[in-house]
C-alpha cells in the first residue's frame, strides 16, 4: 500500500511576486502530527535547453546567480511566461540568451520534478539541433551571460570534474547525452 497523502486544513499565501509565489498550508499527517506551517514554493516551471550546433558544439551560459552569490556556468534556461507552454519558453530562453535559434522544432528530451518536498515546480529539458547564431542577446535587466560553445567530449568532462555543477542542468545534460546516444 503506497504512502497516505497529508490532508490540507487551510491554506494561505505569504508571499505573491512576480518571481515567488510562497504558500503556507496547515497540513495533518498520516500518523495524526498536525503541522501549522508548512511552506510549499509554487511556481509554473522552467526549460532548460541543450543546444547542439552542427559541428556538434553545445551552447553554454556564464553568469551570477544571485542565490548562491557565484558566477556559474549552465545551459539555456529560463521560467515559463504566464500563458506561455515549456516549448515556447525554451525557443524564447535560447534566443534571448544566446542568439541562436534551431531550424527545427525542439525535441522534449525529459521533464523532471524540482524540489518534491518544498515546491510544486517541473523542468523540461528540450534539445535543440544544428543551432545557429541567429541574432543577437535580448537579456533581461537582471542579466549579464557570456556565451560559450564547448564540444561534446569536453562538456562530458566538465561534467565529470565539476565544472559543470549546477543540479538541474547536470540532470539536462546527461538526458541530452543520453537522448543523443540513441540516435
Amino acid at each position: 500500500m503506497p504512502p497516505a497523502r497529508w490532508l490540507v486544513r487551510s491554506s494561505k499565501y505569504v508571499i505573491e511576486t512576480p518571481w515567488l509565489r510562497l504558500r503556507s498550508d496547515a497540513v495533518a499527517l498520516p500518523n495524526g502530527t498536525v503541522l501549522d506551517e508548512y511552506f510549499v514554493r509554487e511556481a509554473r516551471g522552467f526549460a532548460i535547453v541543450f543546444a547542439l550546433t552542427p559541428e556538434r558544439d553545445v551552447i553554454l551560459v556564464r553568469q551570477y546567480k544571485h542565490g548562491i552569490g557565484e558566477v556559474v556556468l549552465e545551459l539555456p534556461a529560463g521560467a515559463i511566461d504566464p500563458g506561455e507552454t515549456p516549448v515556447d519558453c525554451a525557443v524564447r530562453e535560447l534566443a534571448e540568451e544566446t542568439g541562436y535559434a534551431s531550424p527545427h522544432p525542439l525535441e522534449l528530451v525529459h521533464t523532471y520534478v524540482t524540489d518534491s518536498t518544498n515546491s510544486d515546480s517541473r523542468f523540461h529539458v528540450y534539445l535543440a539541433r544544428d543551432v545557429v547564431l541567429a541574432g543577437a542577446q535580448d537579456l533581461d535587466e537582471t542579466e549579464e551571460i557570456d556565451v560559450e560553445c564547448v564540444p561534446l567530449a569536453t562538456l562530458r568532462a566538465m561534467l565529470a570534474d565539476g565544472r559543470f555543477h549546477v543540479g538541474a542542468h547536470v540532470a539536462a545534460a546527461y538526458a541530452a547525452l543520453d537522448r543523443l546516444a540513441q540516435l
